[in-house]
């Protein structure tokens, strides 16, 4: 568990603050005992145990307080520094209290006193709450049961607790009356309307700090150099040209084979043996019909079409019955 009252943040207002709202409750619980119209379920409790005891109002309440507090060790609930005060200050400002106000007082000024205490009860609780040391040890062992059982309301919680000890308070010859009542309805909205306004800021939670880089020194600003555009490989400051050398244990992949370059112009006509650049009798070749035999054939690799048979003045064609003598 977190530890609770911690003092580095704001430590003179929230001090100041426990303090104040602590004494402040101790004489709210007195008016309401001059009043005797009615005390608050604990206060009940106290006023039974104090009438079949005979102790003080105010030792009895410390005494309920740590008895109180030793429930909190099963809870697992650790107890701050407001809370140790709420066990003291408020019994020893209780008897204070109670022994500086006189006895037998009017109605209506029990009723003023009931009314005060019940307003000045609401005001102290915020102060102490908003201080934030710690809570009371009833406060604790409510809100300590609750986070152990997640399922439970806290709103029946308190009711159940409270209940309890009002009836154990009423068997005892505690007071209860018409300011039971009174209390029960008011306190719960003056709490709700002074612990905000008393509260003291949560402590800012401050980001990890980020270690930046590593600063390399200053950077001496020279002539830029032109690096030189060189074409090939260098290997240790030398250019080298060809390709690059294998590595070992590296499969080369060859490079692809570009073919034959192929000529524009139309390859030399074929010679037959007997020809006249062989000195022997030239033989007639046939010729496909329509096809002239000088005429080149497209195939693969030719990247032009056949060029067709050139036609004009002092270029004899032959037909079919020239070549077989007119037959």
């Amino acid at each position: 568990m977190a530890l609770i009252g911690n003092l580095r943040h704001r430590p003179a207002r929230r001090l100041t603050q426990l303090y104040a709202g602590l004494v402040l409750y101790g004489v709210s619980m007195a008016m309401m005992i001059r009043s005797g119209l009615g005390l608050d379920p604990w206060d009940v409790f106290h006023q039974g145990l104090a009438r079949q005891t005979g102790l003080s109002f105010g030792t009895v309440t410390i005494a309920v307080g740590a008895v109180v507090l030793l429930l909190w060790i099963p809870l697992r609930q650790r107890p701050g520094l407001g809370t140790i005060s709420n066990v003291l200050v408020i019994g020893l400002v209780v008897d204070a209290t109670v022994a500086l106000l006189p006895a037998g007082w009017p109605l209506p000024a029990r009723i003023g006193l009931l009314l005060g205490g019940i307003v000045a009860n609401g005001a102290a609780t915020g102060l102490y709450l908003g201080a934030r040391l710690g809570p009371g040890p009833r406060d604790g062992l409510m809100t300590g049961y609750v986070a152990r059982r997640p399922g439970r309301s806290v709103r029946l919680v308190r009711t159940v607790i409270e209940i309890t000890v009002l009836a154990l308070g009423w068997l005892l010859g505690g007071t209860v009356g018409v300011g039971t009542v009174a209390y029960a309805l008011g306190i719960g909205p003056l709490a709700q309307f002074f612990i905000p306004r008393f509260a003291v800021p949560a402590e800012p939670v401050h980001p990890e700090p980020v270690h930046p880089e590593p600063d390399p020194g200053p950077q001496i600003p020279g002539p830029q150099i032109p690096r030189p555009q060189l074409s090939g490989r260098q290997v240790s400051g030398r250019q080298v040209s060809g390709p690059p050398p294998a590595v070992p244990g590296r499969r080369a992949h060859p490079e692809p084979a570009l073919g034959p370059p192929v000529s524009a112009s139309p390859p030399p006509p074929s010679l037959a043996p007997g020809s006249p650049a062989t000195g022997s009798p030239v033989s007639a070749v046939p010729a496909s019909p329509g096809v002239h035999p000088e005429a080149p054939v497209s195939g693969p690799g030719q990247r032009f079409p056949a060029k067709p048979p050139a036609e004009g003045p002092g270029v004899t064609t032959l037909s079919c019955a020239d070549r077989t003598g007119g037959k």
